[in-house]
Parts: C-alpha cells; sequence; structure tokens
C-alpha cells in the first residue's frame, strides 16, 4: 500500500561554483507529497532508473549477474532481462537515448579499479549487447585502495551525442562532470564542469524536452537530497546552476532517479537493515 505523506518547510540550496566561487541562497519550499511502494527484494541495490514499456527498469549494483528488471509503477516486478557477454563489476546508473540503453559500470568506491567501462545495449532487441565504451581519469596515477578519492562515479546521463558522467567525490563531496561520446572505444577523461554539491552523487537524469538534469545524493549525516539543473546545455555549461532540495527520507540510500515533471520525480533507495528497496514518487 501506498503511504502519503506531507511536508513543510524543506530547506533548498542553490549552489554555484563557476570559476571555483561558491553562492548559496536560501528558500523554503511547502507541502512536498512523497507516495512509497515497497519494491521486490530482487532488486534490494536499485541503482538506476529508466522508462521502460510503461513501467520503470532498474538494476543493482555490484553483487548481482548481468540483469535489467522492469516493475510496474505501483512496485510490481514484471519482467528480468540478462544482458548476455555483460558482466557487473558495480554497475551504478543507465542512461537511454531512441537507440540504445547504456549501463554505466562505474562504481568505483576505493579508487583502484582499471576497467570502468560503459556497457552498450539494444533496448529494441532484448538489450543485447552492442559494444563497450572504456575510460580512465587523465589524471588518476594512484590505484592505491582508499576510502576517500575522486575517483568514483554513479550518475549517468545521455545528451545528445554525448554521455554525461558524473563523478561521487569521497573526499571533497564535489561532483565533476565528464563528456563521453557514445561510441565505444578506450577514452581518458578530463573535467568540464565542477559543482560544490555538499554531497555524494548517487544517480542522474536529464529531459530533453524540459532541458533539466536532475542529480540524487547524500551527505555524511545520511542526509538525502535532489538537485536540479535547468537550461541544461552542453555548450554553455559556464551558465548551469544547480539547486539542492533537501528530501525527507534521512537514513535512506537513494540511488536513482527518474523526471516526470518539473517538478515530480522517481527515487529508488536500496534496501536498509534487512527492509525492502523503495520506490518514492516526490512532488514539490
Amino acid at each position: 500500500m501506498s503511504l502519503r505523506i506531507h511536508l513543510s518547510l524543506l530547506s533548498v540550496l542553490l549552489l554555484n561554483n563557476c570559476n571555483n566561487k561558491k553562492e548559496s541562497v536560501a528558500t523554503v519550499i511547502n507541502e512536498t507529497v512523497i507516495f512509497e511502494t515497497k519494491l521486490s527484494k530482487k532488486i534490494d541495490e536499485t541503482s538506476g532508473l529508466e522508462y521502460f514499456n510503461e513501467g520503470l527498469i532498474t538494476h543493482n549494483d555490484s553483487g548481482d549477474d548481468a540483469k535489467l528488471y522492469l516493475f510496474s509503477q505501483t512496485g510490481e516486478l514484471l519482467e528480468e532481462f540478462v544482458v548476455n557477454d555483460a558482466v557487473n563489476n558495480d554497475w551504478e546508473d543507465i542512461a537511454m537515448d531512441e537507440s540504445y540503453l547504456y549501463i554505466g559500470d562505474s562504481g568505483n568506491n576505493y579508487g583502484n579499479r582499471k576497467n570502468l567501462n560503459i556497457v552498450i545495449t539494444d533496448h529494441l532487441n532484448g538489450f543485447k549487447k552492442m559494444g563497450e565504451i572504456n575510460f580512465n581519469y587523465a589524471h588518476q596515477e594512484d590505484f592505491k585502495s582508499r576510502n576517500k578519492h575522486p575517483y568514483d562515479a554513479e550518475a549517468l546521463i545521455a545528451v545528445d551525442d554525448q554521455l554525461v558522467l558524473f563523478s561521487k567525490n569521497r573526499e571533497e563531496l564535489t561532483t565533476e562532470l565528464f563528456l563521453i561520446p557514445k561510441q565505444a572505444g578506450d577514452y581518458e577523461l578530463t573535467s568540464v564542469r565542477s559543482f560544490d554539491a555538499k554531497a555524494l552523487i548517487t544517480g542522474g537524469d536529464y529531459n530533453e524536452a524540459l532541458k533539466m538534469v536532475a542529480l540524487v545524493g547524500y551527505d555524511r549525516a545520511r542526509n538525502q537530497y535532489l538537485f536540479t539543473l535547468q537550461n541544461f546545455n552542453l555548450n554553455s555549461l559556464e551558465q548551469v546552476e544547480m539547486i539542492r532540495l533537501e528530501l525527507p527520507l534521512k537514513g535512506k540510500q537513494i540511488e536513482a532517479i527518474k523526471i516526470i515533471d518539473t517538478n515530480t520525480f522517481w527515487i529508488t533507495s536500496e534496501d536498509e537493515d534487512g527492509g525492502y528497496p523503495m520506490l518514492y514518487k516526490v512532488k514539490g
């Protein structure tokens, strides 16, 4: 059964890191509405979200086979798809265009991976693997295992002819933006923009009609946030501003987001402490 919660006085921070300059403006949004529904324990580490066949498709991150899971907007698990010839090292997000679904095998908790990649699948043909985009970070020289580093990334979106990867900086709580061609190959990534998110970014989505990016993440106190980047244009990234909305889901682990409209979003949370993974509908 769905639970409807009315909340008020949620703080929104406007974050802008142009030219390393940090600015914040506080305001208030009243009466945010949240619907929540349990998901199948088969997707207890749900970590990516896309529309597919009138439902939503997701995947687990590390610890599962190379599978995608389709569920209804009421949370019912409908179908499973195996991505043949693929390996789930640490799948963190998915992005889709008219022809392909891209799976970001970009999780790098300890900064020691040398096999980071994005799997290209044909969503019109049973998610058949079509190729692989391999990448590394241009400035990474140290691959020693450690907890705090800037070489993790969990948010992937598709914009025009590019894939856009947002990093999860475990040291400074910033996020770097990287552009990657959609073609299979080997690429060395250099940041094209930085945002002072003050959080670990864990998932993303882009809506072409709205020209809007939405991200989710959390800070070290386990406060959960939703971020929006309006008028998103790859040709004028220096003008893009980040707006941060605090979600009333402290202690959860939000890992994926899908835009419904300008003010409404689907988000999913991993299973925490033996409970259930959750689907939330957030409306501001």
